[in-house]
């Protein structure tokens, strides 16, 4: 005789009616649900004896109640540390994640925004890196008057680096007709100060624009809610 309970996932219809956040949206909307309800219309199901809502909490107290530290982890990760979070779960809220970062980024990108400080590259460069648990480096083209024309990922790496061709990179910013680039990455471990490394690519980078013509205006790091300017900093 099998002793083990077959799993049955609590769904979330068969949860009492205060605790349906289907039906919670359609009445109050959508803004109207917490950060575990909205987990939990992602998941669907649950746990034998635990509802999914409660499911979803338990998840989040784990992350120190912060939707960001969730969105940093992988799929695989996210399956190996909690019980019923297989495959469907773990794609289905990372697809949520990167619809919504999708959204930040088309949002910022819908007109040519004016950068007058190192804070302007953060507003619109942080809402798409500052999740990330790997390094990825962008350059953003801007014209004669500021403006961003283009921006792009140049290179993506490990959780310590990423490689950057400064070749590729300085193409790009004459394809582009750049005037002035600006030179942004993130550093998942929360620590915005620059690297030994840091210091060198950004005088790399700086020596074969100044040859082109081009003015390297900036280069910001990202790091969770904290930046780092060159600029700011005098270091350029």
């Amino acid at each position: 005789m099998n002793d083990q309970t077959p799993f049955v996932p609590t769904r979330i219809h068969d949860l009492n009616d205060d605790d349906k956040p289907r039906e919670k949206a359609l009445a109050n909307g959508i803004r109207s649900l917490s950060d575990a309800e909205l987990v939990a219309l992602i998941f669907g199901g649950g746990l034998p004896g635990m509802s999914v809502v409660d499911m979803a909490r338990g998840i989040l107290h784990d992350c120190d109640q912060r939707v960001d530290n969730l969105a940093r982890m992988s799929m695989q990760e996210m399956m190996s540390k909690y019980k019923g979070v297989g495959p469907a779960k773990a794609v289905c809220l990372a697809a949520a994640f990167e619809l919504g970062r999708r959204n930040r980024e088309q949002m910022a990108g819908a007109a040519e925004p004016l950068i007058r400080s190192s804070e302007d590259v953060k507003n619109i460069m942080q809402p798409l890196m500052a999740h990330l648990d790997y390094e990825e480096f962008w350059v953003m083209m801007l014209s004669r008057s500021n403006r961003v024309k283009f921006k792009r990922c140049i290179s993506q790496g490990g959780t310590a680096a990423t490689v950057v061709d400064v070749k590729l990179l300085l193409k790009r910013a004459l394809d582009c007709l750049a005037e002035g680039i600006i030179l942004v990455h993130n550093h998942p471990s929360g620590n915005p100060l620059p690297s030994g490394e840091d210091d060198r690519l950004t005088q790399r980078i700086k020596a074969g624009a100044d040859y082109l013509g081009i003015k390297v205006l900036d280069h910001v790091i990202i790091a969770r809610n904290e930046f780092y300017s060159y600029n700011d900093q005098g270091r350029l």
